[in-house]
């Protein structure tokens, strides 16, 4: 299944980017939008009226059927998420919840509105296996994994409202697997041989998983093989 119309927000990152270019080589109008990107196309996650003047652009315009929120965030240079309790910091534990949950809701506040009323949409966000509650047993990564855990119940409430709202559409997280990018770049070295994909890859099976989805798949979280992830 083709879509129309798409906004890809974190644009520039590397599953972003990629996801845009998938998109656009299949004949999508694709919006692209990021924190390093200038103009129109500027989009702050942790910067509300920015997000609301990137959906303001799209009001009057034929409605959007896919937007795809491509963000994330795991670690600054030089500091990797927490392996101990003694680790845990405000400052780290507020910068993962503003980008990896509370951007996006905010994100689908401003941008789900622009769904068409009726016909077949998606809302989707990057998630993480490792926000899954009952999968966690090695413990550890507290600010991601929270994180990551909030964004997946955002999801599972947002998409309670749109099926109200918006009856035809689906809203869903989604797990890219182990991607080879900078933010995953520290932690390669553990990763099963075959398990670490390309962003091309990775972007392409997502998208294959989206074009299966709908309205009974709303507020859950697949990974890029389509299987679901348990809460």
């Amino acid at each position: 299944m083709s879509w129309r119309r798409a906004a890809v927000i974190g644009a520039s990152g590397g599953i972003g980017k990629a996801l845009a270019d998938r998109l656009e080589a299949a004949g999508t109008t694709v919006h692209r939008y990021a924190r390093s990107m200038s103009g129109d196309a500027y989009l702050d996650l942790t910067d509300e009226a920015s997000i609301e003047a990137a959906a303001r652009l799209h009001v009057s315009d034929s409605p959007l059927d896919l937007v795809l929120v491509a963000t994330g965030y795991l670690h600054e240079e030089g500091a990797g998420p927490e392996k101990d309790w003694r680790h845990l910091s405000v400052e780290e534990l507020a910068r993962n919840f503003a980008i990896n949950a509370t951007g996006p809701a905010l994100v689908a506040k401003h941008f789900l509105p622009l769904l068409p009323r009726e016909g077949r949409a998606g809302f989707a966000a990057l998630s993480a296996r490792v926000g899954s509650i009952s999968d966690n047993r090695l413990g550890g990564w507290y600010s991601y994994r929270a994180s990551k855990a909030a964004l997946n119940q955002l999801i599972r409430t947002l998409s309670v409202e749109l099926a109200r709202k918006k009856p035809d559409a689906f809203c869903v997280a989604l797990h890219p697997g182990t991607v080879d990018t900078e933010l995953s770049e520290p932690f390669q070295s553990n990763v099963p041989e075959g398990k670490l994909f390309t962003a091309d890859y990775s972007a392409q099976r997502l998208l294959d998983v989206l074009a299966h989805l709908g309205t009974g798949d709303s507020g859950r979280c697949f990974d890029w093989a389509g299987k679901e992830i348990a809460p």
